[in-house]
């Protein structure tokens, strides 16, 4: 039998900083996966990964980039500069990264994959979701949903970003004037 093995898509450190202490704390074996090709500019995406893996080190949690590819994305979201935040760029930006997520997840031997996509007040959980499991379906592995919002989930990671420094940016990634 395959031992259980969780993905986690990461877009930076202060969305994700309290459930990668979590699942570390509860002995759950996954990996943190950084792939944002959203992220502009280029600086910004350095930094936010950068910090994303400080975190990933400080606990000893396996840390995987993929390229980044900024081309990629633009071509997926060509014509939705313009819709607001939780409209369909963002349909289509966490499908486009959950798929890449759940393709790495199925090609290296995890059972499912998940993302800390959601744990932000600014994103629409429900969309992550419906993306995450579209995705999942489409390259054969499961979505985990889990809402690390809940419990106070969302709280534990502010208090951390706060508590450990950590660089918290003031935009998700994608800006349309950084086409």
């Amino acid at each position: 039998m395959q031992k259980e093995a969780l993905l986690l898509l990461s877009c930076c450190a202060p969305c994700s900083v309290g459930v990668i202490q979590q699942l570390h704390a509860e002995g759950v074996n996954f990996t943190v996966l950084f792939y944002n090709p959203n992220i502009r500019p280029i600086e910004e995406y350095h930094r936010r990964r950068q910090e994303n893996e400080r975190i990933c080190q400080e606990l000893g949690v396996p840390f995987v980039e993929l390229p980044y590819q900024p081309e990629i994305w633009t071509e997926a979201t060509r014509g939705l500069e313009n819709e607001p935040e939780r409209g369909k760029r963002c349909d289509v930006c966490f499908f486009l990264r959950l798929k890449q997520a759940a393709t790495y997840a199925k090609a290296n031997g995890f059972t499912r994959f998940s993302s800390v996509l959601g744990i932000s007040r600014y994103k629409d959980f429900d969309q992550v979701c419906r993306a995450g499991k579209k995705a999942g379906e489409e390259v054969g592995i499961p979505y985990d949903m889990t809402n690390w919002r809940k419990n106070g989930g969302a709280e534990r990671s502010i208090r951390l970003t706060k508590e450990k420094g950590l660089y918290n940016q003031n935009y998700c990634g994608c800006k349309p004037r950084f086409k």
